[in-house]
């Protein structure tokens, strides 16, 4: 039963049983009146149950005081002192509800730092476009600026605005995507016509750029995922190779499917990633040693974020032949994908 796990009435019970014992005995050697033996044990049982008492009184108060230290700061845990009883069940409640306040209270701060250098990152990224755009402004303002010149602005003033445009847009979605906000419409997907598509939006700047496209893979492979949002991580992917990729340079893409997962390989032909690059590709607002100026660092950490959603892993390696590789592996395989 419960009642006996308690310790306190453990002691209570045997030394309850402990002097009605020891009367007995006293009266049956001495015998005289039983009268006087019914209140010794009243006295002796009284006095048992005020010592238990106390006892459970001062074990509460210890609990009320290294409750109150925790409230005021104090780092140190010891309330569990692995006994039995209500008293320390109620303590290792305590503990682990101290605990995860704590987790919770560390998660709320690390957030909180997180807000603020996002929100700082955002205002420097926002503010260097608007900077341009209003120097732009000041010299169209100028009388003796000839049309050609003005033409020109009027061009780098859209390229600054579509900038922040795609700037916002990203971190609009990766904070739906953050937030849970984001249902994803997960359906089988051909590997190769989705490549294709993803390709279709940069066939324009990579024929600018003079760049060899090159896909290999099976016609049949396929993968679980959402079609719209892994475009758009995939497309960031590939859009980070042609940026990295010289003039005149390759980028392959390559796919296969095996039982276990689908994987998709975007490999360029560029200078690679720095070594000291590598741990922190995918993180928000951070910019390589060789990225482009004008670079917002939130195209792959986007891809990530989606990726991640749907339960796949992107990596990033530095290819043996030279240039940067990326990984995407969707996992299910073909099981899954049937069900």
């Amino acid at each position: 039963m419960k009642l006996f796990r308690n310790q306190e009435i453990g002691w209570y019970l045997s030394g309850f049983f402990v002097t009605i014992g020891t009367v007995c005995i006293v009266y049956l050697i001495v015998g005289k009146n039983p009268l006087y033996y019914l209140l010794a044990e009243g006295i002796l049982c009284s006095a048992l149950y005020l010592l238990c008492m106390k006892r459970r009184y001062e074990d509460v108060e210890k609990l009320t005081q290294k409750i109150d230290r925790i409230l005021h700061g104090e780092d140190q845990l010891e309330l569990g002192e692995y006994q039995e009883g209500d008293l320390e069940i109620l303590k290792d409640e305590i503990y682990k509800m101290t605990v995860r306040l704590r987790e919770q209270n560390e998660h709320l701060k690390k957030e909180k730092t997180f807000l603020a250098d996002a929100l700082a990152n955002i205002s420097h990224q926002i503010r260097t476009p608007l900077t341009s755009v209003n120097l732009m402004l000041e010299r169209i303002r100028k009388q003796d600026l000839e049309e050609r010149q003005k033409r020109k602005i009027y061009r780098e003033m859209a390229e600054m605005l579509q900038r922040m445009e795609w700037l916002i847009l990203g971190l609009l979605k990766i904070s739906k995507l953050d937030a849970g906000a984001v249902v994803l419409d997960k359906q089988r997907i051909q590997v190769e016509p989705f490549i294709r598509e993803v390709v279709r939006s940069l066939e324009i700047p990579m024929e600018l750029r003079e760049q060899k496209l090159i896909l290999k893979g099976t016609s049949d492979a396929a993968f679980y995922g959402d079609a719209s949002w892994t475009m758009e991580a995939v497309g960031n992917v590939l859009k980070n190779c042609m940026e990295h990729t010289p003039i005149g340079g390759t980028i392959r893409i390559a796919w296969e499917e095996n039982p276990l997962y689908t994987e998709l390989s975007v490999t360029d032909s560029g200078n690679g990633i720095d070594e000291k690059d590598l741990p922190h590709i995918f993180e928000r607002f951070y910019k390589g040693r060789i990225s482009e100026q004008q670079n917002f660092g939130i195209g792959l950490s986007l891809a990530r974020s989606i990726l991640t959603q749907e339960k796949a892993i992107i990596t990033a390696k530095n290819n043996k032949e030279g240039g940067a590789r990326f990984l995407v592996r969707f996992y299910g395989g073909k099981e899954k994908m049937e069900k």
